[in-house]
């Protein structure tokens, strides 16, 4: 942009006199500017048309002349990123951005929150990294899941504890429960405007098959048929009256084939760099269209610094806002957490069930919890795993001697540093030296030392369906093998198995949460704590309201027109 190389000149004379007049030469200015004299006068008259400065030249060579600064680099900056918004780039705005935390605070948080441009509504999320590519097989982070299934549609979608229509308008299922037809809606869309066909999501469905997390989750699956243009029919070796559900979860949303960035979900992936990411409505969706033109995450890490008393909180409290707007900002929307923390002890720490059940209780009896030197407000101490679920009502015993040492291993989030940290000292008191182990990861896959782990901790994402999510937690987590032993595993599956049986939902509720309190009670599992999500807005974005997952659902999000309501 030879804007912005004129705009960083022009900072650089600025700054080297604080934007105060200068008695100056074109020599001097070009050696400020590290450009040539000839480029010097070509940038001075340029300046000059555009209101910059004021430069009064002195006839004869080495005179000096007095420049004055009539606009501060940061104004102009703002202006040129209005420009390039309102032109439709965006990413061009962001290469505007400064790297000082206060200048980037105090340029960007105007652009923030809803905006109007070119009379399409646009809503701005400041966000505290970079997204990884929107790959539904690949998706550990919170914020890309999400965005997943804002991006990509699958035959089912997740609503509630139920699996309703998404690409498919309709299935039935044989009276042996073991042929499945996906009735395909006509007309639809991908995308980039190309008509979804059967065969395309077919040959989707079978990558999916073949990948690792899809032979675990879709194990029941024998083949997939594309019995007719709009009907698709999936065969099963056994019974799997979760089909719908695993058809809906975020590794069997479908992505064109060809290309892994086109969806037919109602956003539209425009842009994903380490700076931004902008999603546009999908003028084609085959369902409810968003009341936006556009969502856009401007990747400001910078913003996150709390000592500059910013919008922008931890990744589970958004909030949507300019600068200005900070007191004006109110929690729209908040819940705890399906999702948890939580803590897993496994056979390979050689444990007995008495010395297992007093870690647990220890964890939650002591307090460990309630005084993590954590923000406040961001969590709550887990005492169920979900509602209705407690967890045993256990006290330290006394009388009990754990080992001498024991290896806890541990991936993101960053909380639970504090975490391991505070149960290090915790059984550092039982007589226990436990080492800590580190992954720097979202979860466990490709971790090469999780089968040395005697404890575990990690965390444990729910969005929709919860039941289901955990059904589904135990088959694909490389965790829980390891938990279990090998024959631990195969008892762990066989139940798995028979509880898919069941034709009635309720069924298969009564028996998973059977299943999941008898690990507890074994002291296998227990939650820690959960999150408190949260997302504020200013009062001009309406329609704001929290799922599952932390977020809002985009679609419902709108700002009203500025105009004058009687």
């Amino acid at each position: 942009m030879r804007q912005l190389n004129r705009l960083n000149q022009y900072q650089r004379l600025w700054q080297h006199s604080a934007g105060q007049p200068q008695s100056t030469n074109v020599a001097d200015i070009a050696r400020c500017c590290f450009c040539s004299e000839r480029h010097i006068r070509t940038l001075l008259r340029q300046w000059q048309a555009c209101g910059w400065v004021e430069w009064q030249a002195s006839s004869g060579r080495g005179k000096r002349g007095l420049l004055t600064f009539l606009q501060s680099p940061s104004t102009l900056r703002s202006e040129l990123m209005l420009q390039q918004l309102d032109n439709g780039h965006p990413q061009h705005a962001l290469q505007l951005v400064p790297l000082a935390p206060e200048q980037l605070s105090q340029l960007l948080q105007p652009f923030m929150g809803g905006q109007w441009q070119n009379n399409q509504p646009t809503l701005r999320i400041p966000y505290y990294r970079s997204l990884d590519p929107l790959r539904p097989l690949m998706q550990p982070g919170r914020a890309e899941q999400h965005l997943a299934q804002q991006v990509f549609a699958g035959l089912s979608r997740l609503s509630g504890d139920d699996a309703v229509p998404d690409l498919a308008h309709h299935w039935q299922v044989s009276d042996d429960g073991l042929s499945w037809f996906f009735f395909l809606r006509p007309q639809l869309r991908w995308h980039h405007g190309e008509v979804v066909t059967a065969g395309q999501l077919q040959q989707r469905l079978l990558m999916i098959l073949a990948s690792p997390i899809g032979q675990r989750l879709l194990s029941s699956v024998k083949t997939v048929i594309q019995a007719h243009a709009l009907c698709l029919r999936i065969d099963l070796h056994t019974q799997d009256n979760w089909l719908a559900h695993r058809l809906a979860s975020v590794p069997c949303l479908l992505p064109h084939p060809d290309n892994p960035d086109i969806g037919a979900g109602p956003w539209r992936l425009m842009v994903n760099s380490p700076a931004l990411l902008r999603l546009e409505s999908h003028g084609w969706y085959h369902a409810t269209h968003p009341l936006m033109q556009a969502i856009e995450y401007w990747i400001a890490p910078q913003l996150f610094d709390p000592g500059l008393g910013t919008s922008c909180r931890h990744p589970v409290q958004i909030a949507i806002g300019a600068q200005q707007d900070l007191t004006a900002l109110q929690p729209v929307s908040q819940r705890i957490s399906l999702g948890f923390c939580y803590l897993a002890i496994g056979e390979r720490a050689g444990l007995s069930p008495a010395q297992a059940r007093h870690i647990m209780s220890l964890v939650h009896q002591s307090g460990i919890i309630e005084q993590l030197p954590l923000e406040e407000g961001l969590i709550t101490p887990s005492r169920e795993m979900l509602p209705g679920w407690h967890i045993p009502d256990w006290q330290p015993d006394p009388d009990i001697i754990l080992p001498g040492q024991l290896s806890l291993h541990y991936h993101l989030p960053v909380e639970l540093h504090a975490m391991a940290a505070k149960l290090q000292q915790l059984l550092a008191t039982q007589g226990c030296e436990l080492t800590l182990h580190f992954h720097p990861e979202k979860n466990w896959q490709d971790y090469p030392s999780l089968a040395q782990a005697d404890l575990m901790m990690g965390d444990r994402l729910i969005g929709e369906a919860p039941m289901f999510t955990l059904e589904t937690w135990l088959r694909l987590d490389p965790m829980w093998p390891i938990l279990s032993g090998t024959a631990g595993w195969k008892a762990l599956l066989a139940q798995l198995n028979d509880l898919q049986h069941h034709p009635v939902l309720e069924q298969r509720h009564q028996q998973l949460k059977a299943l999941y309190q008898q690990l507890m009670l074994d002291a296998v599992i227990t939650p820690l704590f959960n999150y408190r999500y949260q997302v504020s807005a200013p009062p001009d974005v309406e329609g704001i309201r929290l799922n599952a997952w932390g977020w809002f659902d985009f679609s419902r999000a709108w700002i009203p027109p500025p105009v004058d309501i009687l």
